[in-house]
């Protein structure tokens, strides 16, 4: 169980590009990175209006002088400094990821980056050849991929209580953007604009959740071709799509149905993860994030709870909070910021013999979230037509 404890000798000095005021996911990286005591916030470049960015800056704490006006003006003053920052989170828009990632990494910079990680697989390749000529660490914030009774089902899988692995049935749903985007927010806006999203909308911003947490659970099984229909309901989202069905087809001969919508109106917004052996089942909710459903083929259903002793102890390791509350997201999150804390602390300590085995959504999580969303956008605009998994 998780409890605090630090992990790595220091708190790692750190600094965030974007995450202000009005963002959507700065106070998920800071509820992440700041329970353990592993990182220390330093600095930041936190809103394309430097005014309002260093006035929320001095409200997190920051001194006003390390509050700057973009990330190449934090890179000269934390550079400059004895004590600068030695890692910096980037939680901007998907267009500014691969430029900011990097000039991070060419100033000597750790990065941990939001999802989708960039546009093309190429930009990848270059990042992580980048990071691996300077020995710098790249995290990727997969936030759920942290929870202890994901961990729970990869065990499962692992040690052959499902049998061999038949169906994937993954779905993530909202219904926030089942209106036109008239009255939008800045933070939505961006996400329907191809220059500033990329090719996608929901497959990148929500689907390749559900993507990352399945190679998690099923690190054995790769797709081999895939079958993806989307649309834009609100016609002026196109050519983005606000929904989409995406049909897999595995190695094994396992088939798999991912659904992802954010115009399914009235539904508050789930992830549901159901996997499906030969021999039993389990099924796991965002929704509700203490219950882990274990159906076995023959006998009664039941119910297994995050932080109990029956679990695998790959669960317990990860566990925060005991079995009596509420395991959630800002946990789980805690949990991805720590393993790229403890990654980037063997990386400055030169333990490669940890790295080879230590387990953190990282550079090469990202690329394959960004090749699947190449290759449902394939797919698409072929006319929603199978095509083999490149």
């Amino acid at each position: 169980m998780i409890n605090g404890e630090r992990t790595i000798a220091r708190p790692l000095r750190w600094g965030m590009v974007g995450g202000g005021r009005t963002g959507q996911v700065g106070y998920k990286h800071r509820t992440g990175a700041l329970r353990d005591g592993t990182y220390r916030l330093l600095a930041g470049a936190f809103d394309l209006d430097a005014g309002r960015g260093r006035d929320f800056g001095v409200n997190l704490g920051v001194d006003p002088d390390r509050c700057y006006a973009g990330h190449r003006d934090l890179i000269a003053g934390e550079a400059a400094r004895d004590d600068g920052v030695e890692v910096v989170s980037v939680a901007t828009p998907n267009f500014t990821h691969f430029a900011i990632t990097r000039d991070l990494l060419e100033a000597g910079f750790h990065v941990i980056c939001e999802k989708p990680l960039f546009f093309t697989t190429a930009e990848c390749a270059e990042i992580a050849e980048l990071a691996r000529k300077k020995g710098l660490i790249v995290g990727v914030t997969y936030g759920f991929t942290g929870h202890p009774l994901v961990r729970q089902m990869a065990a499962m899988v692992k040690k052959g209580m499902l049998g061999e692995i038949r169906i994937v049935d993954l779905q993530y749903t909202h219904g926030f953007n089942a209106g036109d985007d008239a009255d939008a927010s800045e933070a939505q806006k961006w996400r329907t604009d191809p220059a500033k999203s990329g090719p996608t909308f929901v497959l990148g911003d929500i689907g390749t959740h559900l993507y990352c947490l399945s190679e998690v659970v099923l690190p054995h099984m790769r797709i081999e071709r895939l079958l993806c229909d989307r649309k834009a309901f609100i016609p002026t989202r196109e050519p983005l799509e606000d929904h989409a069905t995406v049909l897999m087809h595995y190695d094994n001969g396992a088939r798999g149905r991912l659904w992802v919508s954010s115009v399914d109106a009235g539904n508050m917004g789930s992830q549901r993860y159901r996997f499906v052996g030969s021999k039993a089942s389990v099924e796991w909710s965002d929704s509700r994030p203490n219950e882990l459903a274990y159906e076995v083929q023959g006998e009664p259903n039941r119910i297994m709870h995050h932080g109990m002793p029956y679990l695998e102890e790959e669960s317990l390791a990860v566990d925060r909070m005991g079995a009596l509350h509420t395991e959630g997201l800002g946990d789980s999150w805690a949990n991805v910021y720590l393993w790229i804390a403890e990654a980037i602390d063997a990386k400055m300590r030169g333990d490669e013999d940890f790295l080879k085995t230590h387990r953190y959504p990282g550079i090469e999580a990202g690329t394959q979230g960004v090749r699947w969303l190449e290759n449902c956008v394939r797919s698409a605009d072929a006319g929603a037509a199978w095509v083999e998994f490149e």
